[in-house]
């Protein structure tokens, strides 16, 4: 094993720039990922099924969704998909919608949605501003319920950059919102840690030339994402300590 590889096994940090910018994924590293949509899911098919038991399972198989156990599979596109992805996949089941309709139909109920913190987001995301580094978010999800999720947890304010997949930047796993947060802040790219749970967050962040943090919060496991991640980390309450091994 080499010495990189032993780093990012343990949850370590290979040696690197200085870093000035943290650039969060939001579902499955800021909100824990079944405890967020799993009800939305739920709510979603059965309002979108009539009560038709076969349209409803039909649906749940679409979204990778278990209805009994009320959690996601990890290649569901729900996980890492955007919102026109996930309308999309589920578009040829309901012909009475057109994709741009049953898409602001999930955009509207997902704006409405709460959200699980993985961490007191608070003091969290205050500590790593009191460091110096920059926040930003970058999200496959809409733009607009990213920030009033955000918003009800009070940690809007926090955040230097904010993007969604309807922002122009394009959507993960393309680079742009990650080019795009970089760009906002003045910040080279190798001084930025992309943190996220799934293989789009890490494979954007790479392909923005930046460091790449992955963590457990959300539906992949470790196997998945130890190849594109520069480290491992249980969920972002690790990531001060991880901050502190990268200097």
């Amino acid at each position: 094993m080499s010495a990189r590889s032993g780093a990012r096994a343990a949850g370590g940090a290979a040696p690197g720039p200085r870093l000035e910018g943290v650039l969060f994924d939001k579902d499955g590293t800021l909100f824990d990922f079944h405890g967020t949509w799993a009800g939305w899911a739920a709510r979603m098919i059965d309002e979108l099924s009539l009560g038709d038991a076969r349209l409803g399972g039909a649906l749940a198989r679409a979204w990778g969704f278990d209805r009994a156990r009320s959690r996601f599979c990890p290649d569901s596109v729900v996980v890492a998909g955007d919102l026109g992805e996930v309308a999309a996949a589920v578009a040829p089941l309901l012909p009475g919608y057109s994709q741009g309709r049953l898409r602001r139909r999930l955009d509207e109920a997902g704006a409405r949605v709460e959200g699980v913190a993985v961490v007191p987001l608070g003091p969290c995301l205050g500590g790593l501003a009191r460091r110096g580094l920059r926040l930003g978010l970058a999200t496959n999800d809409s733009e607009a319920a990213a920030r009033a999720q955000l918003g009800r947890h009070g940690v809007l304010a926090q955040f230097d950059f904010i993007a969604g997949f309807d922002s122009g930047h394009g959507a993960k796993p393309e680079a742009g919102m990650c080019r795009a947060f970089a760009a906002a802040c003045a910040l080279a790219p190798e001084r930025v840690v992309m943190v996220g749970d799934s293989r789009h967050d890490m494979a954007a962040g790479r392909a923005a030339g930046m460091r790449t943090v992955a963590v457990l919060s959300g539906p992949a496991g470790r196997d998945e994402l130890a190849p594109l991640a520069d480290a491992v980390l249980p969920h972002i309450g690790h990531l001060p300590g991880w901050l502190d091994a990268a200097g």
